[in-house]
């Protein structure tokens, strides 16, 4: 009898919901990029910054909420940028009993040469908080900041390991990897998939587009990215998404009016650069970065919305298409990711 009574007990006991509130890093933790290691832990790593200055920023988590920055995942800079503080964007992918990290970075020689800026890079680890070691040469290079923000992405319809990247007043690109993945594929070629949009009316988020971030759910690709301006006074950022049967493309852009996925608020300012990850229940869930209206500097001598800290929230689908609840990020208690 006493069996049952605490088996009735324990089957009536009601489920507890976690809760969260954002943000769920409070520091300049910008572009952050979201995976879940074979440890079971979940690890984010985003572009360089901290106190002290790491060149790319890692924090680990059990649950996707509570994180703690576990230091710096590339401690050494690569023989070709060992003078520059420009490392950009990172995204980590785990393959091959290997983690391969990402990233943008500028050469030692573009502070000499102005005519030089941004190349690609990878590194590999074998454990996802690194330390990763670069591959000792950059995948490429080229004027301005057209090379950043790099993506990795093994299409499960094809088998091809791709590449996502882009800026620079220019389109998302995509182009095959090689098998070591710290190549592209011979005789491969970068394909153009979302293009930006020429106007001076200053409330177009495509006029400059960034932040490359695909999934696969049901029958479609869904590559989202970010615009149009992240920082500074005139910030003025917020996330999009396009969808495509192929993940090389054609890709059609969610049309208007409902095309923003997240875009700010009364609390938040140009939210954007995202990355995308399931819990235990199926829900996909989006980490990226915001302003704080009340702090938007870490210090008083930076600059105005500077300081991107890291959000979290829920995204829902409509008609095919995904969206974060209100197409704002959310204040306050909310339920919180399933994750065991």
């Amino acid at each position: 009898m006493l069996a049952a009574l605490l088996l009735g007990s324990c089957a009536s006991a009601p489920t507890i919901q976690r809760t969260y509130a954002n943000p769920v890093i409070d520091a300049d933790f910008p572009d952050p990029a979201v995976i879940r290691a074979a440890d079971g832990n979940y690890y984010v790593y985003a572009t360089q910054g901290g106190d002290p200055v790491r060149n790319i920023q890692v924090a680990r988590s059990a649950d996707l909420t509570h994180w703690q920055v576990v230091g710096d995942a590339l401690p050494v800079k690569p023989a070709w940028a060992s003078r520059t503080q420009d490392f950009w964007a990172p995204d980590v992918m785990a393959a091959d009993g290997r983690y391969y990290l990402y990233y943008s970075a500028k050469p030692d020689a573009a502070l000499t040469d102005e005519g030089r800026g941004l190349c690609l890079a990878v590194a590999t680890a074998d454990r996802p908080e690194g330390p990763f070691r670069d591959s000792g040469r950059p995948l490429q290079c080229g004027d301005g900041f057209v090379n950043i923000d790099p993506h990795a992405y093994d299409d499960p319809a094809s088998g091809k390991r791709l590449l996502y990247w882009g800026s620079g007043f220019g389109p998302i690109k995509v182009r095959e990897l090689g098998p070591d993945r710290m190549s592209f594929a011979a005789g491969s070629a970068e394909q153009p998939l979302v293009t930006t949009i020429k106007t001076d009316d200053e409330r177009e988020y495509r006029r400059l587009i960034e932040g490359a971030w695909v999934v696969r759910r049901g029958d479609y690709h869904y590559l989202f990215f970010s615009g149009d301006n992240c920082c500074g006074a005139k910030a003025h950022y917020a996330v999009m998404v396009a969808r495509s049967r192929s993940a090389t493309g054609p890709f059609e852009v969610r049309p208007r009016p409902l095309y923003l996925v997240v875009e700010g608020n009364a609390a938040w300012v140009a939210p954007g650069h995202n990355s995308v990850i399931q819990d235990s229940a199926g829900r996909d869930w989006m980490l990226y970065h915001g302003v704080d209206r009340r702090q938007p500097r870490s210090r008083p001598t930076d600059e105005v919305n500077s300081r991107r800290v890291m959000l979290l929230d829920r995204l829902v689908w409509r008609n095919g298409w995904p969206e974060v609840a209100g197409k704002g990020p959310s204040s306050g208690t909310q339920a919180a990711p399933v994750t065991r």
